[in-house]
């Protein structure tokens, strides 16, 4: 078969990419940034484009009418500069149901969720329910699929912070540490698709994926802990009130095009739990549910494993921190001017030389700026790079004493190129 995947860069996406271009199906993969995964699946064809400009069914047609399935695995938090919610869930999926329709009939798998429950208004449960519920309408043969947390041997979200406050040491703070957790390996999800695609799911199927086995959230941290070769630590429940600032530190970030998986949308998802509703049970189609556990030591960790859990928090302290050395270092040279011009008065006129220093302010408080802005943030950084190493060069040339100044100006710039270089290298958010 000819199937389309939208999603097909993203942490489920890929999986079920992977499996589908082994069992002999072509496969087109639909992303915003497909680079990347081009490389590791180099086999499949691939779309760049983003499903928030994909409204209209016309948009739509060429690849309709060229695949003869369609499996949804895209989706978004919360609203944000990367992420529009109503334009990607909703009316891009409309769109393609019109375009599916007037193309005789396309099977569409959409992986979707539980859409009700307390936290069911929320943009991202509202918008997956909206789309799921006129696909039921369009007539067009369907399968969704609601998995509970997924879970595998990569990560991805809300499991990569699951293995990032598993590898804390000593004591693991969490708020809604008793809310229950349905986990389901990718690996099923992956399955069920094929089922689905092969007929064996019949079409106007809702099934929901999840293990048997009933987690905490603080056992689920618990096992992954055990999983990253750690002892055992205690967990002290927070109140959700103190973590509501972290949250919204998220959503700021999430305006910045930074998705957090700490932002109020997942928090309050977390408050009732991740957990399936009573519609049709994998179990129905054979399908063997792994529990959290046996996924896990089905793909044991390595030293990696380790080194992404502990730096994954450390991440956005690291884009602050870069980002406060830059406008300070922006800032402070303003308040006293003529002093700061005096390192250029030997070598140009004193017009010259206040012009210079307002201009190198200006540029270190833009890329204190820039770094912060997720579009932006490898080009500040580079941009860091290059200024830093334009201003030990001509310290170098112009003053070469201030090497050897006790309070070390040029030399306490190096550990910045570091900072800057970790912050390069942790980039990368798929």
């Amino acid at each position: 078969m000819k199937i389309l995947i939208l999603g097909a860069t993203g942490f489920i996406g890929s999986e079920i990419a992977r499996k589908l271009a082994l069992q002999g199906h072509q496969v087109t993969g639909l992303g915003r940034d497909p680079q990347r995964t081009k490389y590791k699946l180099p086999d499949m064809q691939w779309v760049s484009t983003d499903l928030a400009r994909m409204g209209e069914p016309s948009a739509w047609q060429a690849l309709v009418e060229s695949h003869d399935a369609i499996v949804n695995c895209a989706g978004a938090l919360q609203d944000g500069l990367a992420d529009n919610l109503a334009a990607t869930q909703e009316k891009s999926m409309l769109a393609l149901y019109q375009a599916a329709q007037a193309a005789g009939g396309r099977l569409i798998i959409q992986i979707s969720a539980r859409t009700a429950g307390a936290a069911s208004s929320l943009p991202f449960l509202a918008t997956k329910r909206r789309a799921d519920e006129a696909l039921v309408e369009s007539g067009l043969p369907y399968v969704i699929l609601r998995p509970a947390l997924v879970i595998g041997r990569n990560s991805h979200g809300g499991t990569s912070l699951l293995r990032a406050l598993a590898s804390m040491p000593r004591i693991l703070p969490l708020t809604h540490a008793d809310s229950p957790v349905q986990t389901v390996a990718i690996g099923a999800v992956a399955q069920m698709v094929l089922l689905a695609l092969s007929g064996s799911i019949p079409p106007r199927s809702d099934v929901d994926l999840a293990a048997d086995e009933k987690h905490t959230l603080g056992s689920l941290v618990l096992l992954h802990r055990q999983w990253l070769g750690l002892p055992t630590a205690r967990i002290i429940s927070l109140p959700p009130a103190i973590a509501r600032p972290v949250s919204w530190l998220a959503d700021l970030a999430g305006r910045l095009g930074w998705r957090s998986p700490l932002r109020s949308t997942a928090m309050q998802v977390m408050s009732e739990g991740v957990i399936t509703s009573a519609r049709t049970d994998a179990r129905h189609y054979g399908v063997l549910l792994k529990t959290a556990h046996q996924t896990l030591q089905a793909s044991p960790s390595g030293v990696q494993d380790l080194w992404f859990a502990r730096l994954y928090l450390m991440k956005p302290a690291i884009i602050l921190c870069l980002s406060l050395f830059w406008l300070l270092s922006g800032l402070i040279p303003l308040f006293d001017l003529p002093r700061a011009s005096g390192h250029f008065l030997p070598f140009m006129p004193s017009t010259a030389a206040f012009a210079t220093t307002v201009a190198t302010c200006v540029l270190d408080m833009a890329l204190g700026i820039a770094v912060l802005v997720r579009p932006f943030a490898r080009r500040a950084m580079l941009g860091m790079l290059m200024v830093t190493a334009a201003y030990l060069a001509g310290g170098t040339v112009l003053e070469p004493g201030l090497w050897l100044d006790p309070l070390g100006p040029l030399v306490k710039v190096l550990p910045s190129i570091l900072l800057t270089l970790v912050a390069l290298a942790t980039l990368d958010e798929r």
